[in-house]
């Protein structure tokens, strides 16, 4: 029977091809998620890497062999089967490693209309029951319905997203070899865009650059081509392109917190009063702009399912993640990358200030970035840094996700890794002196020094 142990994680399936991940595995997952869904239809689709496909039509196999019909939509990115599980409303498997190198593979589940699996809402059920092998199905098999989605999930995010008005914005699009360069040019065509397209061929063994904007050194190919042909602004896709990063026309790095923000106010203009869901490393920025908006903020754990599950809790419109997912209520609370490149580029198209120049007012403060740090004790590490902090004057601390110490000029956050033994450390402040200084404070502290 197959081992799942080493590549179910907190959120989806993922490891290395084939030897922790293969065909056989795939087949029985895809027969353990109808058992668990119990559904007669199901969608799928996958990503451009050379083991996607036949991982993909080793599930489908899997599933038709329980009796459930498949919609197979092929090539796509995560949002495009967010898309077609949410317009279907069926439950639905993606085949990406995301971000990862070439030789990762994995699989993202959801249920009817989008909703999340993770470890908590199916993920360890379907793991049991995979590691349990399929059982014997004597009733007639399912069919296998190939079906192009990528027309209608195009048509349904400018549907979201007004740009008839925009004034006409120059665009350098950064595919990473990943699935943007198949769902950009759909979503942008008959747009008042001109694309500078870069790295769009599809390519899972990422010849130019690995397909992970959160890294800034993936990013330095965007910001050159932003400056040497005076693009209004640059995107950023990984390679699935649920996530997007934005370069403003001056090619620096937009912070996904600020992108929050002018998002935030935006949907607040069209719902007053509006829930937006912030995670808990995003600036304290967001929650100051969207109560200054009307809005009302509400802080969650780091993670997509985390995000769903209270939008779904509070009827929220819009969250945002520091690590550049953005989820929206009528995208089924599904993230995607794209619809917040729509936002962003319809903003910057209704007025004719330059970009850096509209998000002045979201940038407030000065971040350190997350930065990990090895360590064989986390949870030793962390009490040693909450004992440092803990009886400073006006210093705040709560443990909704590792440990957060907030006092009225900075705030910092120390969180666990879910696979490995790192300690993740995101630091803000009112400048960059006092961040400096607690970032280093902190350090010290996690990697064995006294402060």
């Amino acid at each position: 029977m197959p081992v799942l142990s080493r590549i179910v994680k907190a959120y989806d399936i993922r490891g290395v091809v084939p030897d922790e991940l293969d065909e056989e595995i795939a087949y029985a997952v895809g027969a353990a998620f109808v058992g668990f869904t119990k559904a007669d239809r199901i969608v799928l689709a996958h990503d451009m890497r050379q083991s996607s496909g036949p991982l993909s039509g080793a599930f489908a196999d899997g599933a038709t062999g329980q009796g459930a019909d498949v919609v197979a939509a092929g090539l796509a990115s995560t949002d495009l089967l967010y898309f077609a599980a949410g317009s279907l409303d069926v439950p639905g498997a993606m085949f990406t490693a995301s971000h990862n190198p070439a030789r990762y593979n994995g699989i993202k589940l959801c249920l009817a209309g989008a909703a999340p699996v993770g470890q908590d809402t199916g993920l360890a059920e379907i793991r049991r029951l995979a590691e349990q092998g399929p059982p014997l199905f004597d009733g007639k098999p399912g069919t296998i319905e190939v079906r192009e989605m990528l027309g209608d999930y195009a048509a349904y995010l400018r549907s979201l997203v007004d740009l008839t008005g925009s004034r006409q914005l120059t665009v350098a699009v950064d595919a990473g070899n990943g699935m943007a360069g198949l769902t950009a040019p759909a979503v942008f065509a008959g747009l008042p865009i001109t694309v500078v397209p870069m790295y769009f061929e599809l390519d899972g063994n990422f010849p130019h650059h690995e397909a992970n904007p959160i890294e800034p050194a993936n990013l330095r190919d965007l910001q050159a081509s932003v400056r040497a042909t005076g693009a209004d602004l640059g995107l950023a896709f990984d390679g699935d392109a649920d996530r997007c990063f934005v370069v403003d026309e001056r090619g620096e790095i937009v912070s996904p917190s600020v992108l929050t923000a002018l998002i935030a106010t935006r949907e607040l203009a069209h719902t007053p009063g509006a829930t937006i869901i912030h995670n808990l490393i995003t600036s304290r920025a967001v929650p100051e702009i969207v109560r200054e908006h009307g809005g009302v903020p509400v802080r969650t754990r780091v993670g997509h399912s985390f995000i769903k599950a209270r939008m779904a809790e509070t009827g929220a419109v819009f969250g945002g993640e520091h690590s550049g997912h953005f989820y929206f209520r009528d995208f089924w609370r599904a993230d995607s990358g794209m619809l917040a490149a729509l936002h962003t580029l319809a903003a910057l198209g209704e007025q004719n200030r330059p970009l850096s120049a509209l998000l002045a007012e979201f940038s407030r403060y000065v971040a350190s970035g997350e930065i990990n740090s090895t360590v064989e004790d986390p949870a030793g590490r962390t009490a040693a840094v909450e004992s440092a902090f803990v009886h400073d004057e006006g210093v705040v601390v709560d443990h909704l996700d590792g440990l957060t110490v907030q006092s009225p000029q900075w705030w910092f956050n120390l969180r666990p890794s879910n696979t490995e033994p790192l300690l993740r450390l995101n630091a803000e402040a009112v400048d960059e002196p006092t961040m400096a200084r607690i970032r280093d404070r902190v350090l010290a502290l996690v990697r064995g020094g006294v402060l």
